[in-house]
């Protein structure tokens, strides 16, 4: 087990987090959606433990724009994207929710030290095989989904996402401009 760890962090690093290396920034399809262990274009539900020892729901969040980030502390972008998770979350506060799906396995231990150095201020919980699989196999971190109020997903992306890209759908979302 100790091998493949380091066999994975060295692809990583040489490599990026994802399988491609590059954004997808596209809008979810039909086609894409059905990949998804889901009806239409709804998020599945999880129930997965948070850094705080308390289960999170999906379904808790269901009024607000959510999203998804699958993520893990020893990834480069998903380390430079927090940042700005962090500030959307800060600025259209009570209207959004982040939630990060930690894919730490074998660094479990360094989540709750790394939220608190970066000052992360939304919910964390730590992935399952599972969850990913529901959410159609993540295949590379950072992988976020955007899901409306209605609980649909309307938008994936695998990479790095520039903070105006989520700032200019939340906005459109929650119809401000």
């Amino acid at each position: 087990m100790f091998k493949l760890s380091i066999s994975l962090l060295l692809i990583y690093s040489l490599i990026g987090c994802s399988k491609n290396n590059h954004n997808e920034n596209k809008p979810v399809n039909s086609k894409e959606t059905s990949a998804l262990k889901s009806d239409n274009n709804a998020a599945p539900e999880f129930a997965l433990v948070s850094t705080d020892g308390k289960d999170i729901r999906l379904s808790e969040f269901k009024g607000k724009v959510v999203i998804l980030d699958f993520w893990a502390t020893w990834c480069g972008p998903c380390r430079k994207g927090i940042p700005d998770l962090i500030e959307l979350q800060k600025e259209f506060g009570k209207d959004i929710v982040v939630i990060g799906i930690s894919l730490d396995t074998d660094t479990k231990e360094a989540v709750i030290p790394f939220m608190q150095k970066i000052g992360i201020n939304y919910p964390v919980a730590y992935g399952t095989y599972e969850v990913t699989q529901r959410y159609g196999g993540v295949e590379g971190i950072p992988t976020s989904f955007v899901i409306n109020k209605n609980g649909e997903i309307v938008d994936k992306h695998v990479g790095l996402v520039p903070k105006s890209d989520y700032t200019d759908l939340i906005k459109k979302l929650l119809n401000k401009s």
